[in-house]
């Protein structure tokens, strides 16, 4: 007899041989493993996502869309896959215009433990990063089960004290989808965010968020450039301000608009009435040769002040990357690419690893910059 593990919802079972599925999650095998080889640490989560993204993501120790790492040096002429658009300008901007950011370093003053608590859209979390609106892990290699994905997502964002975003792609649709089902399982314990499909597509999504007891609701405006929604009979749209205040009006949930990079079409998201307006390039994965996200937060956070919230991606990867972000105007950070990483190789559990890892380094850049608390963070802090 051996002890099974579930990393999704941490059931265990003892059985002769590997259960074909978890009976309280109902996840498959692929997330079933015995207790003994568990990843622990978040070095073996990464080490288990890289056998099993074998081709498409050798899980590095520098995620930045250079040609000699697999997702881009092999994309030419083929699917996107886990890269970036064209020759990965954009993905590489993003990583570049955080590295080029330098933290101003403080050691003079009274001993303190900083303190990383925020409130994000009327919700308190323990620190202000969250989980992107990825989606499609199923698809790489088949190494996971997309509900199990967006579960593991949403669980492992809870037991490390924030709340995870999910998002939308070609094979989810109204009557099968895998963010609402996992929305549903998770009593509503997140964020959903969708494609800019047709009006009325958008509000038999959100009415669904609604019922599923979701935190809030979005529109992934990027999205826009997706071309897969549309080979697939799921065509997506620009949305003008109109359509925006439409879907601000018809939702009782606080309403982001995700996608944005320039101030002026950040201050019409503001005008239409928008919660949230996230910064994002979609991970340099709809247009090539944008500006890092980092370059143009601080202009958008200028043009619409600080009476709105704002989210920002891109090329974020450790807690230094966080605060940097912070002091450039962002009220909260999402992790994309790692955060998919985390649920193929460990899934809840390695969710949880990553954030609270994250978190780790959050208050050690706090601390070693004078920053007591999130509240205080302002550009002073950088160079």
């Amino acid at each position: 007899m051996s002890l099974w593990y579930c990393c999704v919802c941490h059931s265990e079972f003892t059985t002769g041989e590997k259960p074909s599925i978890c009976d309280t999650c109902q996840s498959d095998d692929r997330m079933i493993m015995e207790v003994s080889s568990m990843p622990r640490t978040l070095e073996a989560v990464r080490s288990a996502a890289r056998k099993k993204m074998k081709g498409v993501c050798a899980v590095y120790p520098s995620c930045d869309a250079n040609f000699d790492k697999i997702c881009q040096r092999e994309a030419y002429g083929k699917p996107i896959g886990f890269g970036g658009a064209g020759a990965g300008q954009s993905f590489r901007a993003n990583v570049t215009a955080l590295g080029d950011i330098q933290l101003n370093m403080s050691v003079v003053g009274e001993h303190f433990e900083p303190d990383t608590r925020c409130s994000f859209l009327g919700m308190d979390l323990d620190f202000p990063v969250m989980a992107s609106s990825t989606a499609g892990a199923q698809k790489y290699n088949d190494a996971i089960d997309e509900t199990a994905f967006c579960k593991s997502v949403l669980l492992g964002s809870k037991e490390a004290g924030t709340i995870g975003l999910r998002g939308d792609t070609w094979f989810y649709t109204l009557e099968d989808n895998p963010c609402l089902r996992a929305m549903q399982a998770c009593d509503g314990y997140g964020i959903a965010i969708f494609k800019p499909r047709s009006q009325d597509v958008l509000k038999q999504l959100i009415e669904a968020a609604v019922f599923c007891g979701c935190r809030a609701v979005g529109v992934d405006l990027d999205g826009a450039g997706s071309t897969i929604m549309a080979r697939h009979g799921q065509p997506v749209f620009k949305k003008s301000v109109k359509d925006i205040e439409e879907l601000v009006r018809f939702s009782s949930l606080p309403f982001i608009a995700k996608g944005i990079m320039r101030a002026d079409e950040a201050q019409k998201c503001m005008d239409a009435g928008v919660s949230a307006i996230g910064v994002s390039n979609h991970g340099g994965r709809v247009l090539d040769a944008t500006p890092g996200t980092a370059q143009v937060l601080p202009l958008i956070r200028e043009q619409v002040g600080s009476s709105i919230v704002i989210t920002v991606d891109g090329g974020v990867r450790t807690g230094y990357d966080v605060l940097k972000m912070l002091a450039l105007g962002a009220d909260a950070v999402l992790l994309g690419r790692d955060i998919i990483r985390a649920a193929v190789g460990g899934g809840t559990l390695g969710v949880r690893l990553h954030l609270e890892h994250i978190h780790k380094t959050l208050k050690k850049a706090m601390f070693m910059t004078g920053t007591k608390t999130i509240q205080m963070v302002d550009s002073n802090i950088i160079f």
